[in-house]
C-alpha cells in the first residue's frame, strides 16, 4: 500500500480530514461519514459500518488502487474488491464478481 493510501486510511478511521497531493478526505459530523475524493472526484462514501464505492468518471489504475486500499483497509479485502479484466471493472463480492456499479455498498468491519 502507497504512503498516500496508508494516510487515507488513517484520516477515515481517526474522522480526520486530510488533502495531500490528489487525494482528499472529509469528515461529516453530522452524518458521521467521510467522503473521499480523487482529483477532486467523488470515489467513496464511508460510514461506520458500510462503504460506498465509485469510479468517479474515471476508471483508472489509480482509482482502483484508492479503491482497494479502502476495502483492505476497512473491510475484508479477502472477500471484497475492484478489478479489472479485458478493459472492464468488476466487484469481487464474497464469491460472486459483478460489473462495477456506482454507489455499490459493501459492509465495513
Amino acid at each position: 500500500m502507497r504512503l498516500i493510501e496508508q494516510q487515507m486510511i488513517d484520516a477515515i478511521k481517526g474522522k480526520r480530514t486530510l488533502c495531500k497531493a490528489n487525494t482528499s478526505v472529509t469528515y461529516n459530523h453530522q452524518t458521521n461519514s467521510s467522503g473521499v475524493y480523487l482529483h477532486g472526484n467523488h470515489i467513496a462514501t464511508v460510514g461506520v459500518n458500510y462503504v460506498e464505492i465509485f469510479d468517479g468518471g474515471y476508471q483508472s489504475n489509480t482509482t482502483k488502487s484508492r479503491l482497494n486500499a479502502i476495502i483492505n483497509g476497512l473491510c475484508d479485502g479477502r472477500m471484497f474488491g475492484v478489478f479489472q479484466k479485458n478493459y472492464k471493472w468488476f466487484i469481487k463480492d464474497a464469491v460472486v464478481n459483478v460489473e462495477f456499479e456506482n454507489g455499490y455498498t459493501l459492509p465495513r468491519n
